[in-house]
């Protein structure tokens, strides 16, 4: 086993006073030594531990490999009664996915993916959704999702991917460390309502999801008499020596830790876990950092926060989505060496603040020099429109429009070229006016082009050149908003920073309409003014320079 915290927990804790009218499966892995994720044992104990506290009977498997997870899976199956109670099954840890189910991955010693096995060992997602199906109405799948991403080649893709809920089953879903947060603090809540909860938490909630369901209701369940908190004890021994030595050595999870436990009990009853998790941390580098960092427990404000400030210093992320993935791992790693400190993609207390101190300097930088450039475009500008008002020529004019499509004198200048368009069509002669006429009904660069050849010297030869260069710009902010697009696809805004965002520019005047989370075209136009007014590339999507700006300007990092 990986990890021989696997056992009936409401069997054993005060089982002969307890009238439990649910039942739970709580399966945590933590340890992947390759692939590591943010739902630790601890955290997975102290939601079993909730869950028993109401008097639900709870199979308990930690860091469990492929055969602990399915002798769990049994246990949990073989206790289940029809006694109107809730059913929980909360898994955590690394998924995958492929056309025909998600998995859970099981824990392995050289923390290596097959995917081949996968498809045997892993957990099938569709076994938990078969097993709930039987209890509509009451049936919970809580699923914690870690930010790693498994290297996977042939058919196998990494993440939860679509679920097929039966009709009556309610899942939650949402990243390991969210999750865990909620089902140690409020799974177990009497009257808690599973909505609000999603949403204070920022979870996801599919399937069946009424207005005010709630897990545990009044009088649902009599809490046991006697119940303790984890660690757990072992039904079939009396080993109570063994156990606090095996407590403490968890406590400390260093390898020291754990050897001192094998020099005291060479057969005690937790010998291979031990083993396994000297193995475990001799083979990462980085496991103290680490530990570091979850005890910090950030929450998912905190983690966007850390991501905006390495966005600001020109380390993509991405993402902006309170969660740790590869793109920000990698992040914090070129922060770290940029900044002359340990290498390690985790970071502490200290280091946080040093970014944030760097990335506020830096926001600093930006809106100074943000509004030196717009002091400059700003004087360029009223000092052609000047000279293109002194001398009044259609060239200046036009040449203008070109440069400052956008600009303060636009309808002045548009005003000056409509008269005298209309007088030059006036003194057209016949055959020049229909060929002009053809031209603005094609509207196509190559009828602009046709018309110049047939008419050199025409009357409408400098408007023509005016289509063509707008055409020609239409067509590059079509390219600019395909590439910006994709970049804000990319990015995984979610709902809060939609909102955070339209905030933003309403503060600055850009009118971007209802401040919702929903990007329509007031928010696209808004967007686009922004651009232009910063000397963006114009594109009406939010792709990294505009967010770097943005953040510079106070967008979502004043939560700090």
């Amino acid at each position: 086993m990986r990890n021989l915290a696997f056992a009936m927990v409401g069997a054993f804790l005060g089982a002969s006073s307890a009238l439990a009218n649910g039942d739970a499966l709580v399966i945590g892995n933590s340890q992947y030594t390759a692939v590591q994720t943010l739902f630790g044992a601890q955290r997975v104990a102290q939601a079993a531990s909730a869950l028993n506290a109401k008097g639900f009977d709870v199979t308990l498997a930690q860091d469990a490999g492929a055969s602990d997870m399915r002798k769990a899976f049994g246990e949990f199956a073989e206790m289940l009664d029809d006694d109107g109670g809730p059913v929980v099954i909360l898994l955590s840890g690394v998924f995958v996915h492929s056309v025909g189910g998600s998995y859970l991955l099981p824990v392995t010693g050289n923390g290596r993916i097959d995917e081949a096995d996968v498809l045997i060992q892993g957990f099938p997602l569709d076994a938990a959704l078969a097993v709930l199906s039987a209890y509509q109405g009451r049936a919970f799948l809580v699923l914690g999702e870690t930010g790693a991403e498994p290297d996977l080649n042939l058919f196998l893709t990494a993440g939860l991917g679509e679920l097929d809920i039966p009709q009556g089953v309610t899942v939650i879903r949402g990243p390991a460390m969210d999750v865990a947060r909620y089902a140690a603090r409020d799974m177990a809540r009497t009257g808690r309502f599973v909505r609000r909860a999603a949403i204070e938490y920022e979870l996801q909630i599919e399937g069946y999801a009424p207005q005010e369901q709630v897990i545990v209701r009044e009088g649902d369940v009599s809490p046991p008499r006697g119940a303790i908190d984890p660690p757990l004890p072992d039904p079939f021994a009396n080993r109570a020596a063994d156990d606090v030595s095996w407590r403490l050595a968890q406590e400390a999870d260093s390898a020291e830790g754990y050897k001192t436990y094998l020099n005291g009990f060479p057969d005690g009853a937790h010998v291979n876990a031990a083993r396994q998790r000297i193995s475990a941390l001799t083979s990462e580098p980085f496991y103290r950092e680490r530990r570091a960092e979850e005890d910090l427990e950030l929450d998912r404000d905190a983690r966007r926060a850390i991501q905006r400030d390495l966005t600001i210093l020109g380390h993509d992320t991405r993402g902006i989505d309170g969660v740790f993935g590869n793109g920000t791992r990698g992040a914090v790693r070129r922060w770290q060496e940029e900044t002359g400190l340990k290498v390690s993609s985790y970071l502490d207390r200290d280091q946080i603040a040093r970014l944030q101190a760097q990335a506020t300097r830096r926001a600093a930088e930006l809106e100074e020099e943000e509004k030196r450039q717009q002091a400059e475009r700003a004087r360029q500008e009223r000092a052609l429109w000047r000279r293109v008002r002194d001398r009044g020529e259609e060239a200046g004019f036009r040449e203008y429009l070109q440069k400052y499509p956008q600009g303060q004198f636009v309808d002045e200048a548009r005003a000056v070229l409509k008269a005298i368009d209309k007088q030059r069509a006036e003194q057209a002669v016949g055959q020049d006016r229909r060929d002009w006429n053809k031209a603005t009904q094609a509207n196509s660069v190559a009828a602009y082009n046709a018309y110049l050849r047939d008419w050199p010297n025409g009357a409408f030869r400098e408007e023509a050149k005016q289509q063509i260069a707008e055409l020609q710009f239409d067509a590059e902010r079509v390219r600019n908003s395909v590439q910006a697009r994709n970049e804000e696809q990319g990015m995984n805004l979610n709902f809060v920073a939609r909102q955070l965002t339209e905030r933003r520019l309403d503060q600055l005047g850009m009118k971007p309409g209802k401040v919702d989370g929903q990007f329509d075209e007031n928010t696209r136009a808004a967007l686009r003014r922004f651009q232009d007014a910063r000397g963006l590339r114009v594109s009406g999507y939010l792709d990294e320079q505009t967010m770097v700006r943005l953040l510079a300007g106070g967008i979502i990092g004043i939560d700090r």
